[in-house]
């Protein structure tokens, strides 16, 4: 779990150096100062945006259903596939139509192999977003996940028991729906590659909905 906040630190410090920069950049261009250059934002689909700039940054909250599809060994154990999952999420637009996204997921905890398997992960992404009208756009993203995995089993089952980490692809797609220029609602379906013990890899699904709020 250490190492995990170690890496969520660093990627969250890399983050906010790649702001400061892209802030700068927006600065001594003339974005966001009294010169004749202005920065001008709409609540989904403003023509121009800096990193700074209101409702270009986000944080979020997703909840939904897990699925974890794995291999449940031999032995007739009792597996379930599926469980509750949340996903804690931030970034911020460097455009009207890609991003930068950091967040946290933990995938829930299920029966298998006669014990039980559970997995998290923290995501680094860039993301996609194409708006449709002024309220509904559709969400797009793709990057990495360093995952921690943990499975206990009975031996006879075949399945390896011990904890797994590392770094795997990640990917999704989704819809937003903007009630004011504030909130929003969001549908995802997200798919990770993950990591599990004895070297084994293999994917998890996610289906999620949530709300996102910009500043």
């Amino acid at each position: 779990m250490q190492s995990l906040i170690r890496t969520f630190s660093g990627t969250l410090l890399a983050i906010a150096a790649l702001a400061a920069a892209a802030g700068a950049q927006a600065q001594s261009s003339g974005y966001g100062s009294s010169g004749s250059t202005t920065t001008t934002t709409t609540s989904t689909s403003g023509s121009k945006y800096s990193w700074y700039a209101p409702g270009a940054t986000y944080l979020g909250l997703n909840v939904g259903k897990t699925d974890y599809s794995l291999n449940s060994g031999v032995g007739g154990f009792v597996s379930d596939q599926r469980d509750t999952n949340y996903s804690l999420y931030g970034g911020g637009y460097l455009n009207n139509n890609f991003g930068l996204e950091l967040g946290y997921t933990h995938f829930g905890k299920v029966a298998r192999a006669g014990g039980s398997t559970d997995a998290k992960g923290i995501s680094l992404s860039l993301v996609g977003r194409l708006p449709l009208n002024s309220s509904f756009n559709l969400l797009g993203r793709l990057g990495t996940t360093y995952g921690r995995t943990h499975v206990s089993s009975v031996p006879a089952s075949g399945i390896a028991a011990g904890r797994g980490s590392g770094f795997g692809l990640s990917y999704g797609l989704g819809a937003e729906y903007a009630f004011n220029p504030n909130w929003s609602a969001v549908l995802q379906w997200d798919r990770y590659d993950l990591k599990f013990p004895g070297g084994s890899r293999d994917n998890i699904n996610s289906t999620t909905v949530g709300l996102k709020y910009r500043f």
